[in-house]
């Protein structure tokens, strides 16, 4: 074995890592039969964070009105947060009951779901608490999967969260594949194995219980990871509702889209540096699979950062080999990887729904990967901001 053959191999062993875990979560990603529909006892609050969203707030409201679920056991709560536009005025109309919460100095999603959480807990209405973002139609049996969970014993769970206009542009069928791979091949295999799923964000429910024992207090940009990760270290599953889906409406324009990637890319990043040596040791101390989990997810990287380390590392072995310096086993690992990383595609590609024209639409993603790394490098620097920050939305539902 040549000194590059091994400099290669070792190179290769974080990838193929990544890959093969990316890989083992395609293999299991099988939907379970889920539970048969209770009895309707349960409560709801159902909360809408809205930040000058008159445009979308109305159609968010109707579509939760019409959830089969009886009418007299859920109330759809719109928290108004710090807008300058007619957002509680459209809610109100719509028949939503509308909190409005002006505090300039607390910006952002997170203190509007506090708000809202505290508000549900001093009034003892409601005995799960839904989140659902405002530029969102659900299925109409979203309370009931729940109430069917709930009844079964969680105390927090997460539905499917897709893509409500995956055709309008390549970028959103991109993102509608992506979305598949990250909320819906990982959350099914999670599930299946009875880790958590973690938060999404959009179509997460948590029992009044829950939200006692670990207050909300997650107010970064990324804060459904932020508490998904608070209720870890408490000892809680998120389960995976899969037959409940929540569809939010994606950005076509890309300085839109780049603004609101951004956002989230960094956030993430910020949350990698301070949990996962954490969760790693906790995980050790405590023996727990779900912590262990946790950190696997957060260190595997981006999907388009894992393609493109897969693409250099290959392309690599055939420079190396074609210099006629030797490559015995580096060839098999790299090849490894790309392979694990090929299945989790196709398997999300499969869960989209997307078709023939999901395939085809395949052929931009190194347009995207090239997009969202340039994300990292050019938007250095501007990534850290918390305020809650409106995504200029093109298409209208």
């Amino acid at each position: 074995m040549s000194w590059i053959d091994l400099a290669l191999t070792l190179g290769g062993l974080p990838t193929l890592a990544a890959s093969c875990y990316l890989m083992a979560l395609a293999a299991l990603a099988r939907r379970q039969k889920p539970p048969a529909p209770p009895v309707t006892r349960l409560r709801f609050d159902v909360v809408v964070p809205a930040h000058d969203e008159e445009a979308e707030i109305g159609g968010t409201v109707a579509s939760l009105l019409a959830i089969d679920y009886p009418r007299e056991l859920f109330r759809v709560l719109v928290v108004a947060d710090n807008c300058i536009d007619r957002t509680a005025e459209r809610a109100t109309a719509a028949g939503a009951q509308v909190l409005v919460r002006n505090d300039p100095a607390h910006r952002g999603k997170g203190y509007a779901l506090a708000h809202a959480f505290n508000r549900s807990l001093a009034q003892d209405f409601a005995d799960v608490v839904v989140v659902v973002d405002a530029d969102t139609a659900v299925s109409s049996n979203l309370l009931t999967a729940f109430a069917a969970r709930f009844e079964a014993g969680a105390v927090a769970v997460q539905a499917d969260y897709g893509v409500r206009n995956p055709l309008s542009s390549w970028r959103t069928r991109i993102m509608t594949i992506a979305l598949a791979a990250f909320h819906g091949v990982r959350s099914v295999a999670r599930e299946r194995l009875g880790l958590s799923c973690g938060l999404r964000g959009n179509g997460m429910g948590f029992s009044k219980a829950v939200l006692r024992l670990e207050p909300y207090n997650a107010f970064s940009i990324v804060e459904d990871l932020e508490y998904g990760l608070a209720l870890g270290y408490a000892g809680i599953r998120v389960q995976y509702v899969h037959e409940a889906r929540v569809l939010g409406q994606m950005v076509v324009a890309e300085r839109a889209s780049r603004s609101q990637r951004r956002r989230w890319e960094h956030g993430r990043q910020a949350l990698v540096r301070q949990h996962v040596p954490r969760l790693l040791g906790q995980a050790w101390q405590r023996r727990d699979p779900l912590l262990l989990d946790l950190a696997l997810d957060l260190m595997v990287p981006p999907l388009g950062q894992l393609a493109l380390m897969n693409a250099v590392g290959a392309a690599l072995c055939v420079l190396v080999a074609r210099l006629g310096d030797g490559v015995l086993l580096a060839p098999y690992v790299w090849g490894a990887s790309c392979f694990g990383l090929f299945l989790y595609v196709v398997r999300a590609w499969a869960m989209s729904g997307l078709g023939a024209k999901g395939l085809l639409t395949l052929l931009w993603a190194p347009v995207y990967v090239i997009w969202k790394l340039s994300l990292r490098f050019l938007g250095r620097g501007q990534g850290s901001q918390e305020e809650w920050v409106r995504t200029t939305r093109e298409v209208k539902l």
